[in-house]
């Protein structure tokens, strides 16, 4: 059985609570091993609680966030990049809290804050400073960072494997390391197995998500290359599934669903489960296949 994950996005941001246990007992059926939890609201001891159930269940957490426009890591306002580091620091603390040791999502700027003009030297230079500001906070929490980077629709700074890669090296610590989303590598890579390839010594957290947020397996993702190149590197970090619906109408904005993507998020979840363990076997047995000696005559 391969270990799995799912993204708890797809039914809230905010998963705190009695009555999401019935999903979560769900998940853990269907055979997903761990999940990953939204952490916008902050303040450790609400993830406590959560850490309990899932505990009781047999389930593993990650935690995943984002920066809101007035915590853009990268603007000129000090107060605003300061409110991104702190945000950060929270959000690594609720992720101790809650017991897991990664926190994946696009920690450099503030989703949909754009400048108009290619990201600048001092943009840079911000990233940098509070990337590393946020890891050496996550050094002293023993949580690890994924830095996920996203489409040029959604972002500026980053918007591909090379340059997420090359933050995470600016950057230089230990505690920091690279995310990878087939959405957005979809949209952005002119060879989506490759990226990977080149840059899976900094890889820690993959998120399967299909070219419309919905099933993966079912629209244009070219999953064979990634399964391919996840064997062909023998990935061992994190791998989820990440889907998006229009249960939370601000999420759905924010994901720009507009339109219904499957029967029910349960069903998705199984379906979902159901592809990569049917596609990642035989991408493994290929890779070992092909790391076989030629037998002699």
């Amino acid at each position: 059985m391969i270990e799995l994950g799912m993204c708890l996005l797809l039914w809230t941001d905010d998963a705190v609570g009695k009555r999401w246990i019935p999903i979560l007992r769900q998940l853990k059926r269907i055979g997903y091993t761990r999940v990953d939890v939204p952490i916008f609201k902050t303040g450790e001891r609400r993830y406590r609680g959560l850490r309990r159930t899932l505990d009781g269940l047999g389930l593993a957490a990650s935690g995943v966030t984002a920066l809101l426009p007035d915590q853009h890591l990268i603007s000129d306002s000090k107060p605003t990049r300061e409110r991104g580091v702190d945000h950060l620091r929270r959000a690594i603390d609720a992720t101790a809290a809650l017991g897991g040791t990664l926190l994946a999502g696009p920690l450099f700027a503030g989703l949909g804050v754009f400048s108009g003009k290619p990201p600048t030297r001092r943009e840079w230079e911000y990233a940098v400073s509070g990337l590393r500001a946020a890891a050496e906070h996550a050094d002293s929490a023993g949580v690890g960072l994924a830095l996920e980077y996203l489409n040029r629709f959604e972002v500026y700074l980053v918007n591909c494997a090379e340059d997420a890669a090359r933050l995470v090296r600016a950057v230089d610590h230990p505690r920091l390391r690279l995310a990878f989303d087939t959405f957005h590598a979809n949209i952005e890579e002119k060879d989506i197995e490759a990226a990977i390839v080149r840059h899976h010594d900094l890889l820690v957290s993959v998120q399967l998500s299909e070219n419309d947020r919905s099933t993966p397996g079912a629209g244009g993702v070219p999953w064979e290359r990634v399964f391919a190149a996840l064997a062909r590197v023998d990935y061992q970090g994190a791998l989820s599934i990440e889907a998006f619906g229009q249960g939370l109408p601000a999420l759905a904005a924010a994901t720009k669903i507009w339109r219904p993507m499957f029967g029910s998020e349960v069903g998705l979840a199984a379906d979902a489960f159901a592809f990569v363990q049917g596609s990642l076997r035989p991408a493994k047995r290929a890779r070992i296949a092909r790391s076989r000696p030629a037998k002699r005559n």
